[in-house]
């Protein structure tokens, strides 16, 4: 009876907190002299990464983000930020076949707009202007990397009985 309350009711996420984990930014340009009127070339890798806290029902997301701009003329690395950015949310109503996309779609959806915050005032007190970060689509992203464990365990030798 309760599990079917439950269904009715539908899932339900709150954000407990979010943080930085870990953080680098390195101003390479500054470093080394270059000129500051480069016109730069933004690479950004995204990992992400879920798991269950001790507290029941409480789940842990985060984001990692590797941006690396290089100067398109000279291919000299301006800057590189490196991000690990998490958030804890509390979820209730996700049946257990439904959670490891919700964990790594829908909460990294919630925390974005935060971390690309952090991300532009963090290059622009670097010396940068502000890199604001295109929104991600984290539903392409996870469905990319199933589709790559796919393809990894289906090129792996069988071994024959």
């Amino acid at each position: 009876m309760a599990e079917a309350e439950a269904q009715q009711q539908g899932p339900q996420m709150r954000v407990l907190g979010q943080f930085i984990r870990d953080m680098s930014f390195e101003n390479i340009m500054a470093q080394k002299g270059a000129p500051a009127d480069v016109t730069p070339d933004v690479q950004v890798q995204v990992n992400l990464d879920a798991k269950k806290r001790s507290t029941e029902g409480q789940y842990e997301t985060s984001i990692k983000l590797n941006v690396t701009s290089k100067a398109k003329d000279s291919d000299a690395t301006l800057f590189v930020l490196e991000i690990d950015y998490a958030g804890i949310f509390s979820i209730d109503n996700v049946p257990e076949d439904q959670l490891h996309p919700f964990l790594l779609i829908e909460c990294p959806r919630m925390i974005f707009p935060f971390l690309r915050r952090v991300v532009s005032d963090v290059t622009r007190d670097g010396g940068f202007p502000p890199l604001n970060l295109e929104n991600i689509d984290f539903l392409s992203l996870y469905r990319n990397e199933l589709a790559r464990r796919q393809s990894e365990s289906e090129d792996q030798p069988k071994m024959d009985a």
